[in-house]
């Protein structure tokens, strides 16, 4: 797949940024509301210290993935690291090599940080994304992740 760019999401890549992390939040069976989404998109453009959100596109401008990078630390290697948290490709460009553009454009993102790690997880089931990340060359982790839901006070 050769895409014309892979870029950092800006305000003018919302209205096409949107129905791709719909469909993304669909495949995991989770509703944020669209105002949610775009808020979240919104906060990362205007705090990319925080982490920031790239958006693939085809040669013609049309959209074909995302992937959303969160920077966070870890007390056992004293380091930073970018956790991937969203990778998506729409349908009609996947298995055309678009996955691994965009996690090599994380992993580029992650060293012009002075970044040397970044990490990410998937569901178990999903067997389609966990080729695509050994063909990459990611190892999976020897750690089990858990999630306690916080209710509110």
């Amino acid at each position: 797949m050769a895409t014309e760019q892979i870029q950092v999401v800006a305000e003018r890549d919302l209205d096409d940024l949107l129905p791709m992390v719909r469909l993304y939040c669909d495949f995991y069976q989770v509703a944020p509301s669209d105002q949610d989404l775009q808020e979240l998109s919104r906060n990362l453009i205007d705090r990319p210290s925080e982490g920031l959100q790239i958006i693939a596109r085809t040669k013609d401008g049309q959209p074909a993935g995302f992937a959303t990078i969160y920077w966070s630390w870890s007390t056992l290697t004293a380091k930073r690291f970018g956790l991937m948290n969203d990778l998506f490709v729409l349908e009609g460009h996947r298995g055309k090599g678009l996955a691994d553009q965009l996690i090599r454009s994380c992993g580029e993102l992650c060293r012009e940080r002075g970044i040397d790690s970044l990490c990410w997880q998937t569901a178990t089931d999903n067997l389609r994304a966990q080729t695509v990340y050994e063909r990459v060359g990611a190892i999976s982790s020897r750690w089990l992740d858990y999630e306690l839901k916080l209710e509110p006070r």
